[in-house]
């Protein structure tokens, strides 16, 4: 294969890729709107009630037991919403998996190669989506959480946001924030470009479990602000973005963290007032 003709066939592999990856992202951040509109009942009193994000409008008595139905629907919003908000941020690692196999020509199927990677990668996010629906029902039955999935409890809001803060500057944060900005760096340490289906997605689930390790505390955080409130899930959207693209990101990380802590100690000052 000549120059020109690699390089002709890599812009269109990226494209394909990209393609992929926006459609995704696109029909996750529609899903996530349309359960958003759902949860807004327009001013509706909910007290005593709380809304199932079905997107259908369905409400159950706050003090009834969950049912297997609204376990699934909530284990959904949280893996639809995960993989909307995660994907952009591992764009590049994605794009450069392509990339790498379409240079190694390995089994000459880089593409189906790159979709296991990614598949694998969202597996980790899927998982953490069900470690979060876990810990919403808890909350739930725990009456912490209010019937728009935001925490109930000042003093739960401000030790969430304190201790977010501080994994923020912690060593493992470092770690895991490390392999998610090396793309390249990455698939040195970890063996390269894989072309059976096991191994792309062993190797995409390893890197969703650092992207796991270096976001999980900020996604936490909607607990504190409300899971199913737009904007704070775009910004923490942003935010990872920023950490993990930026030259800079490992301060925005910081930097955040601090804002975390201030804002943590504000709500338990103003609790006590």
């Amino acid at each position: 294969m000549t120059g020109g003709t690699l390089e002709t066939v890599l812009r269109r592999d990226r494209l394909i890729v990209a393609g992929a990856l926006g459609a995704i992202v696109a029909l996750a951040w529609a899903y996530v709107l349309w359960l958003a509109n759902d949860m807004d009942m327009g001013g509706m009193d909910m007290t005593g009630f709380r809304m199932i994000p079905a997107g259908i409008g369905i409400m159950l008595p706050a003090d009834e037991p969950w049912r297997a139905i609204e376990f699934a629907y909530v284990f959904l919003m949280w893996a639809v919403m995960m993989v909307g908000m995660m994907a952009p941020s591992a764009a590049p690692m994605i794009l450069m998996y392509a990339r790498v196999g379409r240079h190694g020509r390995i089994a000459g199927k880089p593409l189906a190669a790159t979709g296991w990677f990614a598949a694998g990668y969202f597996l980790a996010w899927i998982g953490f989506s069900l470690a979060a629906t876990l810990v919403q029902w808890a909350l739930e039955r725990e009456a912490l959480l209010d019937p728009r999935m935001q925490s109930a409890s000042t003093t739960l809001g401000a030790v969430v946001l304190i201790a977010a803060g501080v994994y923020q500057w912690t060593p493992l944060k470092d770690v895991c924030l490390a392999n998610c900005q090396t793309p390249v760096g990455f698939l040195m340490r970890h063996g390269g470009f894989r072309g059976d289906v096991a191994g792309c997605l062993g190797l995409g689930l390893r890197h969703g479990a650092y992207c796991v390790g270096c976001c999980w505390v900020l996604m936490a955080l909607l607990f504190v602000v409300g899971v199913m409130n737009v904007l704070w899930i775009a910004l923490l959207a942003l935010l990872v973005l920023l950490e993990k693209l930026a030259p800079w990101g490992r301060w925005v990380a910081r930097a955040a963290g601090v804002a975390c802590v201030a804002a943590g100690i504000w709500m338990l000052s103003s609790a006590r007032l």
